[in-house]
């Protein structure tokens, strides 16, 4: 019998993913007919300096491993962690959310990316929503989007009068005090993404059909008022920005790099150490010479199409 020697070579290891993982320049060339060669070559001009393939996964995968470290320490020492990710829409919070749990236990680090609120939740405290999904010890809770849509889009698009948001400015502060002084981490992340990358990622996002369901109505009147979106973002760094939890900007034109230095960013910000684990060994499986295997019927499988 052969055996698979790339879990004992780390090179082989990394080969093999490396060609197993495809990235949206892989996308774009081999599908979505519908988008034009003239949008395609606006991108490619547009990100023509980019990092190189191979150069990106090989950090990834390095960065993911030293995430995987994280997860364990955090589970080890009952950490509570919470790290916000903010920005224009189209900026890529969901793409570095989805590159930072990719290989981690959705027990130990999950999302939370709520909707826009009831008519039951608009009645009750602000913070309210949001709290039941704070982490308990031993998790990291990622918000795409979070309590800062109130500072945000809820105030651009005035579904918070002015007292509401001046309420929020004056108590976000001392609520994320709270948060630190009941021992979570607070970490927070605001993309930035120029306006040419904004129109170019949209009209990305309209003409390629995989890719439609990501617009909505919210996100094209963020194209409208997008100097009122940038007053209201610098109000927000002014006000919120505290040294318990300062913001951090992550310039995001270029997602690769955004990605890559958010991860790096994100791990030295935490002083996680490895754990030590005991050897896992296979145990020997158990065979009853008397055992026969139940023939189930041809219609509970799954047809092999491919």
């Amino acid at each position: 019998m052969e055996h698979d020697n790339t879990e004992n070579n780390p090179a082989d290891w990394l080969k093999a993913e490396l060609e197993d993982t495809l990235d949206e320049d892989f996308e774009l060339e081999m599908s979505e007919p519908a988008l034009s060669l003239e949008l395609r070559q606006m991108f490619k001009q547009a990100h023509s300096d980019t990092i190189d393939r191979r150069v990106y996964f090989t950090e990834l995968l390095r960065l993911q491993s030293e995430l995987i470290k994280l997860q364990d320490w955090v589970a080890k020492t009952k950490q509570k962690i919470v790290v916000i990710f903010e920005g224009r829409d189209s900026a890529g919070k969901g793409g570095v959310i989805k590159r930072i749990t990719q290989r981690l236990n959705p027990r130990i680090v999950r999302v939370v990316a709520l909707p826009a609120p009831s008519d039951r939740e608009k009645t009750q405290w602000y913070f309210q929503r949001y709290v039941p999904h704070l982490p308990a010890g031993g998790e990291i809770v990622l918000f795409d989007r979070s309590w800062y849509n109130r500072a945000g889009v809820e105030r651009v698009m005035e579904f918070a009068t002015p007292h509401q948001v001046e309420d929020f400015f004056h108590d976000v502060p001392e609520f994320e005090r709270m948060l630190i002084r009941s021992d979570i981490k607070v970490i927070k992340y605001w993309f930035s993404i120029t306006d040419e990358e904004q129109q170019l990622r949209f009209l990305m996002r309209i003409h390629d059909p995989m890719k439609q369901w990501k617009l909505s109505p919210m996100d094209l009147q963020s194209r409208v008022r997008w100097e009122q979106y940038t007053k209201a973002k610098e109000d927000m760094f002014a006000r919120t920005s505290i040294p318990e939890a300062p913001w951090y900007i992550v310039k995001g034109n270029d997602k690769k790099r955004a990605r890559l230095n958010c991860i790096d960013h994100l791990l030295g910000l935490l002083p996680y150490e490895p754990v030590p684990h005991e050897e896992i060994t296979l145990p020997e499986r158990v065979f009853n010479p008397h055992y026969e295997r139940e023939i189930l019927p041809e219609e509970l499988f799954v047809p092999e199409k491919y």
